[in-house]
């Protein structure tokens, strides 16, 4: 396929001091850059975040009672601003992505809160289900305990701004949260006139779940698709909350879902109120919602690369054309970086841009 020149702004990275992406050896292509971590951990402190438990409510399908998500947060001194770091299909705040991007934040001074998702260990024991690509019931509770954060972790208590970071599935759950609405706003104990986030980072979020779908079931993606899929059953299946027979029996027996449209088809969209799978993929997929207002966003920043190989990048090249130049949405396109990789000479080259963007935000 044929793509159009996909750098960036000079004067953006010029003004934000991050030089474009140049993938390092060997880490050449896509499935390569998408892969590093998995092949070579990084090499990273060790973990002394301050465990916090935020409570949330029973899901919608009251399948699973309400209970806590667990998060860890990293407090330099003096922080410039509280960042929510959020994880993608399958992770977790261990994951070697996530913690490496708090490291990164921590030392340009940001206090970083690291959040798992409902189901994703190690908070799996605080509360039944699993999450999905809009789960603001759960999401916009924790940004308003943020907030609250964030009035109490400088010593005159002059509140600090509250960013949010996404890697993959992670940034499309912010994007939702920040398009929620008011009533979801005030449910959560939120200022429905505010926006839950005064910033925001995404790196390789799908926008459109559909066109994610249809890519991840690619025959050269078999791989890929299969060591998600026993992610997902075995925290589906290690419910502390208990599992529905219906679930156990799909998850555990013959009829195990085969595809990630199969298993959204058979938990997550029935478990978050949506009729059906097509339904889930068209209502949580923030790219049409995008589009008609992104005025309503904070500051924006979209990391995507061409050469990813399960996020197809036409939904946000698709977007950078729709939405104005002026506007909140901003788009950085890379040919090479793969999904959330950026392996780049001088480390992960999306970290530093992640730092630096929300460096002029603050």
């Amino acid at each position: 396929m044929s793509w159009p020149d996909p750098h960036p702004d000079p004067q953006l990275l010029l003004q934000l001091g991050v030089s474009p992406f140049q993938q390092r050896f060997p880490w050449w292509g896509g499935d390569l850059q998408t892969l590093r971590d998995t092949l070579r951990p990084v090499d990273l402190p060790i973990d002394q975040g301050q465990s916090l438990e935020i409570e949330v409510p029973a899901l919608k399908s009251g399948a699973a009672g309400s209970g806590a998500l667990l998060a860890f947060l990293d407090c330099p001194p003096a922080p410039k601003a509280l960042v929510v770091v959020l994880h993608g299909l399958g992770g977790s705040s261990r994951r070697e992505g996530v913690r490496r991007l708090g490291v990164a934040l921590g030392s340009e001074g940001f206090a970083v809160l690291r959040l798992n998702m409902r189901g994703a260990d190690p908070g799996r024991h605080l509360a039944g289900g699993t999450y999905a690509a809009r789960c603001n019931s759960d999401l916009l509770p924790v940004l308003h305990r943020a907030r609250q954060l964030c009035s109490t972790l400088t010593p005159e208590g002059t509140p600090l701004p509250l960013f949010g970071a996404g890697l993959s599935l992670g940034g499309t759950m912010l994007l939702n949260a920040c398009l929620s609405t008011s009533a979801e706003r005030v449910a959560a104990g939120l200022d429905p006139a505010r926006q839950p986030l005064d910033g925001l980072f995404c790196a390789s979020s799908p926008l459109d779940l559909a066109a994610c779908s249809a890519s991840i079931e690619r025959p050269r993606n078999r791989v890929y698709q299969r060591w998600l899929l026993q992610r997902l059953v075995r925290q589906t299946l290690a419910d502390p909350f208990g599992v529905s027979d219906l679930d156990l029996g799909r998850m555990s027996g013959a009829e195990q879902p085969r595809t990630i449209r199969a298993f959204d088809s058979t938990v997550t969209a029935p478990r978050w109120g949506f009729a059906d799978v097509e339904a889930y993929y068209r209502e949580a997929s923030p790219l049409q919602y995008l589009i008609q207002s992104p005025q309503g966003l904070p500051p924006t920043l979209m990391l995507q690369a061409l050469d990813d190989p399960w996020v197809p990048a036409r939904s946000a090249l698709d977007l950078g054309e729709a939405v104005p130049t002026d506007g909140p949405i901003q788009l950085i396109f890379t040919r090479e970086g793969g999904h959330n990789g950026f392996h780049g000479r001088a480390g992960c080259w999306s970290d530093a841009l992640a730092a630096s963007w929300l460096q002029t935000l603050k």
